[in-house]
């Protein structure tokens, strides 16, 4: 996951079965010991450039929730939790009334983007699908999920644990990257 840049952790433990010719499933490590070992990794092999990479995926989400700071923008996935590696992509969860608000956004940014949709489990037996955009900053993909404007209330499941996803407003996101002093404030107002 960290050297080839996948997120999903059920395609990084297929692969990773194939190569080792495992054929049960049950010696496949769960989700949270590969989440803490990808953080291990990190720490081990590229303490310094993991940081780097982390700071300016963190501050690419930084400038992308100011331009969406009308739909409540929460900072999701590895970015947030300091797992991802420079091939991780800057997810973001809005919320609105109507998903074609976000587009109309991008398109008078031009902003060249591809509308798609995210399917996220909540519970075993409840997955929900999503208006989701995909575009890039600089060089940096970004995956935005819009849900009704009272999405923010309900969490969908993390893939690490199941438990409900965590969430980084724009003063958590800006707390991760300064500290809890001296934080700057933003023209946006997050």
């Amino acid at each position: 996951m960290a050297e080839q840049g996948i997120d999903d952790f059920l395609l990084a433990k297929r692969k990773a079965a194939e190569r080792l010719g495992a054929t049960d499933v049950s010696v496949l490590p769960r989700n949270t010991e590969i989440e803490s070992a990808l953080g291990e990794y990190h720490r081990l092999f590229s303490s310094e450039s993991h940081t780097a990479t982390i700071r300016d995926l963190r501050q690419t989400a930084l400038k992308t929730m100011g331009m969406f700071v009308r739909f409540q923008p929460r900072l999701v996935g590895p970015v947030l939790s300091g797992t991802a590696s420079e091939h991780s992509e800057i997810d973001l969860h809005l919320f609105a009334d109507r998903a074609e608000s976000v587009a109309l956004l991008l398109l008078e940014r031009d902003i060249p983007h591809q509308a798609t949709e995210r399917r996220l489990r909540y519970e075993a037996n409840r997955i929900v699908g999503y208006p989701a955009f995909r575009f890039v900053a600089g060089d940096q993909p970004i995956d935005v999920v819009v849900f009704p404007v009272d999405g923010i209330r309900q969490a969908p499941s993390s893939p690490v644990d199941g438990k409900p996803m965590r969430r980084g407003d724009a003063a958590e996101v800006r707390n991760l990257l300064f500290g809890a002093t001296d934080l700057p404030r933003l023209p946006w107002g997050g």
